[in-house]
């Protein structure tokens, strides 16, 4: 589980950026968090609304880069069957002094043993300073595991004994080392495997490519896709699968109308059910194994009412009992409502005054008395009439008489 990430210097964001996946101690939907215990507990859902040019794809970018940064090194190695590839690290555009900073990236993480923070410092391609650090569930300490800087590489506590090269090269993550030298170590193996298969990115610009888990032999992620179908009305039975050698693999759908069966290809479905027959494998799967999913632009191309259901299907903690996650960007003012989401759950991405992305909660935003925004509140309403700060405006700078003078 996802419970922190920040990010700082990374395209359009230039300051710490953070979203925060703690839940507040709210009145609203107390029963839409995942409990760990007594005193803390987690969000199942948070979703990021703003302009176009926002930023607001670029927090789900720095999420995406740090998980690249320390796999595509073990895939690379052959070490890891995660098909990733390493994304570039982009400091702030706007400001030159930028440039010459590195990009720092924090993530804390929640496994079955333990809490783990990681932090990596980026500047062109150089790891300028990286460290992890664990709490153990079962005494509750925080412990260091290794720090890095320039100088010199500290391995402590339970990876005090595992040996690092002098001349490790200063472009790769520690943490990737370890987990090429070490996957056998079960701390590391935790960690390495949280990063693999614990978090998920889905290639939304084409969602045909996101299909190999549809093909998966996983029979539990196949039945609850086809449940989940069913459930939205898509008028889809069953599919098949058609593997041809040296070529990409064929989808037919399956659907019967008055009694007679019809096959079509999956290509000559809508583009909604394109996307959603890519999407749906990953959040069967996130629902059985209790995985952080993020997507960008999770509405595009997708009817309110069944981007309404997706959402539901993770914050419903009678379907969700294994602790899935789902993080995306949206567009959809349809779902910004009280009886979608939690005030923790909606995030804004506004441009500052140097083009640099700032992301803040709903919850945290304090109206211009000092108030903070009601639960009963039209969200919708006041988003459009730009009273939280991100709005979707419209600057009128061309004259249309002259244009049509």
């Amino acid at each position: 589980m996802l419970t922190q990430f920040t990010v700082k210097n990374f395209k359009s964001i230039r300051d710490e950026a953070t979203l925060d996946m703690q839940a507040v101690g709210i009145s609203e939907h107390t029963d839409r968090i995942i409990m760990v215990d007594e005193d803390e507990s987690y969000l199942p859902v948070s979703v990021i609304y703003g302009p176009n040019g926002g930023g607001k794809s670029n927090v789900l970018e720095a999420m995406n880069t740090l998980k690249s940064r320390v796999i595509s090194p073990i895939v690379a190695a052959g070490s890891s069957d995660e098909d990733i590839s390493r994304l570039p690290v982009v400091p702030f555009s706007f400001e030159e002094s930028y440039s010459s900073q590195p990009t720092e990236f924090e993530i804390f993480f929640r496994t079955d043993t333990a809490e783990y923070r990681y932090i990596l410092s980026i500047l062109n391609d150089i790891v300028i300073s990286e460290s992890l650090d664990r709490v153990k569930f079962e005494t509750g300490r925080r412990s260091s595991l290794f720090s890095r800087d320039k100088q010199e590489i500290q391995m402590t506590g339970d990876f005090g004994k595992l040996n690092v090269p002098d001349d490790l090269s200063a472009t790769l993550p520690l943490l990737s080392y370890l987990g090429i030298s070490y996957r056998s170590n079960a701390i590391v193996n935790e960690v390495i495997s949280w990063f693999e298969t614990r978090i998920l990115f889905l290639n939304y610009g084409n969602p045909l490519s996101e299909l190999r888990l549809a093909v998966s032999a996983d029979a539990q992620v196949r039945s609850l896709m086809l449940q989940m179908i069913k459930e939205m009305d898509l008028d889809i039975e069953d599919y098949r699968v058609e593997k041809i050698p040296g070529q990409k693999m064929k989808i037919y759908t399956k659907h019967t109308v008055d009694g007679v069966s019809t096959e079509l290809s999956l290509e000559d479905e809508s583009s909604g059910t394109l996307k959603l027959f890519g999407i749906l494998p990953y959040v069967a799967s996130a629902l059985l194994h209790g995985r952080t999913l993020v997507i960008d632009e999770l509405d595009a191309k997708i009817h309110p009412l069944l981007l309404r259901y997706l959402i539901n299907v993770f914050s419903d903690m009678s379907m969700n009992k294994k602790g899935a996650q789902l993080i995306f960007t949206s567009h959809d003012l349809t779902t910004m409502n009280s009886e979608t989401f939690r005030r923790d759950e909606i995030w804004f991405v506004a441009k500052g005054s140097h083009q640099n992305s700032k992301l803040y909660s709903l919850v945290e935003f304090r109206n211009s008395d000092g108030t903070s925004v009601r639960k009963d509140a039209r969200f919708d309403k006041q988003y459009l009439e730009g009273r939280y700060g991100a709005d979707p405006y419209l600057k009128r700078i061309i004259n249309w008489e002259e244009v049509n003078g």
